[in-house]
């Protein structure tokens, strides 16, 4: 049976933090969604695979510390796969996440028209 996005543990992706008893797998993904960058990096990826450099360029020209920790911390939890050649894109799981995202976005463009 696969595992759903919601299953990622918090202690996966982010071994330093600790991680109380108590969390709820939502919990946790809304931890890493909520990391400064992190959903601007897996919105960026949702077309085609991109180079170190032009994620970066997307993303307005995110710290490469900032970006590199994103990074490591999507991948250590099974939304973003990269290759040798430091091109990143959305795993099977990411790709998942993201179409769940649709709709929040759809409801976004709404509200900022209020």
């Amino acid at each position: 049976m696969a595992t759903s996005i919601y299953e990622v543990s918090l202690a996966r992706y982010a071994s330093d933090i600790e991680v109380p008893a108590h969390r709820h797998p939502i919990s946790d993904l809304l931890d890493l969604l909520g990391r400064r960058w992190a959903l601007r990096v897996l919105w960026e990826l949702r077309g085609e695979p991109l180079s170190y450099g032009a994620l970066r360029q997307a993303c307005d020209e995110v710290s490469t510390s900032v970006l590199a920790q994103r990074l490591r911390e999507l991948r250590q939890a099974g939304v973003v796969a990269g290759d040798d050649a430091r091109r990143y894109a959305l795993t099977a799981r990411g790709r998942e996440l993201i179409e769940l995202l649709g709709p929040l976005n759809e409801f976004a463009r709404r509200w900022a028209r209020r």
